[in-house]
C-alpha cells in the first residue's frame, strides 16, 4: 500500500472572507478550531473553500498561511486542479514550495477532455511534483467523471495515492477499490455515504459537514475502522438530515452559513454564489437545532 496522507476525515474548509480579501485572523481561528476537535488532515482552496473565485495570490496566500498555521501538526492538502494543465503545475510545485503535505487535484472542468486526456493531465502535474496526489472525481460540478479503468492507469503513478470520489456512484467506487487495490486509497467524496464508501475498502472522507462537526465526522470513521459498527451507523443516521440541509443550495452557500450561526465570522461566499435564501435557513436552522449545535 502505497503511503497514505491520512485516514479518517479531512475537512474541505471553508475560506472566510471580507471586504478587503481573505479574512486571516478568522480564518486561524477556523483552523484552530478544527485543529481542537481532533480533525485528522485539512484541504484549503477545494470547492467548499471557493478557491474559483479567488485570485492565484490569493490562493498562494492561503496555501501558505494554511501551512505556516498547522505547522506540521495535521496533513496539509492543497487543492491546485484546474482545466489549465499548465496553471495546475505551477501551483501544485508552489503548494510544495511552501510545505503542502498533498495536493487535490480535481478533473478538468469546462473544457473537459478524454480519458486518455485525464491520464496525461494527471501524470504531467505529477511529474512536476513529488508529494502525494489525491485525484478529485466529481461529476455534477465538472461534467467529467474518472472511470474505474483511469483510475488503474492513474495509479500505477507512484505518487498518486488516492482519489476523491464524489460521483455518488457506489457500484463505481466499488469496482475502483477492486480493480486498484492498495495501489489507490478512496475517500469519500459526500458526507452521506461515508459508512458505503468504507464498506467497500475505503480509508475516510474528505468532508464539507466536518466544517461544523469535526469531531463527529472522525469519531464516525474511527468507530467503523474499530469495529464499532452500531456507533458508527447511529452517527452516520444521525447527520443525514444535517448533511441534506448543508446541500439544500450549492456548495458552500449553505456551510458558510452555518458556520456564521455557530459563531464565526465565515462571511459569505463570493459572487456568482450568493448567501442562502431564507427557505435554505429555515432549514438549516431546524436541522442544526435538532442536532443540537444551533440555539435561537
Amino acid at each position: 500500500m502505497k503511503d497514505l496522507l491520512f485516514t479518517g476525515c479531512g475537512t474541505a474548509i471553508i475560506t472566510p472572507f471580507d471586504e478587503t480579501g481573505i479574512n486571516f485572523e478568522e480564518f486561524k481561528k477556523i483552523i484552530e478550531f478544527q485543529i481542537s476537535e481532533g480533525i485528522d488532515a485539512i484541504i484549503v482552496c477545494g470547492t467548499t473553500g471557493e478557491a474559483s473565485t479567488m485570485t492565484t495570490q490569493e490562493k498562494k496566500a492561503a496555501i501558505k498561511f494554511m501551512v505556516d498555521t498547522v505547522s506540521g501538526r495535521i496533513p496539509v492538502i492543497a487543492g491546485t486542479g484546474g482545466n489549465c494543465t499548465a496553471t495546475s503545475i505551477e501551483m501544485s510545485k508552489y503548494a510544495e514550495s511552501v510545505g503542502a503535505d498533498g495536493l487535490l487535484l480535481v478533473t478538468p472542468y469546462y473544457n473537459k477532455t478524454t480519458q486518455e486526456g485525464l491520464i496525461k493531465h494527471f501524470e504531467a502535474i505529477a511529474k512536476s511534483v513529488s508529494i502525494p496526489i489525491i485525484l478529485y472525481s466529481v461529476p455534477s460540478r465538472t461534467g467529467m467523471n474518472i472511470n474505474p479503468s483511469t483510475c488503474l492507469e492513474l495509479s500505477k503513478i507512484e505518487n498518486i495515492v488516492a482519489i476523491k470520489e464524489a460521483s455518488g456512484n457506489i457500484s463505481q467506487i466499488a469496482e475502483i477499490s477492486n480493480l486498484c487495490g492498495k495501489s489507490l486509497s478512496i475517500y469519500s467524496g459526500n458526507d452521506d455515504q461515508i459508512l458505503p464508501v468504507l464498506s467497500v475498502g475505503g480509508v475516510g472522507v474528505i468532508s464539507v459537514l466536518s466544517n461544523i462537526i469535526p469531531k463527529d465526522v472522525h469519531n464516525m470513521i474511527d468507530y467503523f475502522i474499530h469495529g464499532k459498527t452500531k456507533e458508527a451507523i447511529t452517527l452516520q443516521m444521525n447527520t443525514l438530515n444535517l448533511t441534506a440541509a448543508l446541500f439544500s443550495e450549492v456548495n458552500p452557500i449553505p456551510i458558510k452559513e452555518a458556520m456564521n450561526m455557530i459563531g464565526f465570522n465565515a462571511g459569505i461566499p463570493r459572487l456568482p454564489l450568493v448567501p442562502l435564501s431564507t427557505a435554505g435557513k429555515e432549514k438549516l436552522k431546524k436541522a442544526m437545532t435538532e442536532y443540537g449545535i444551533y440555539h435561537n
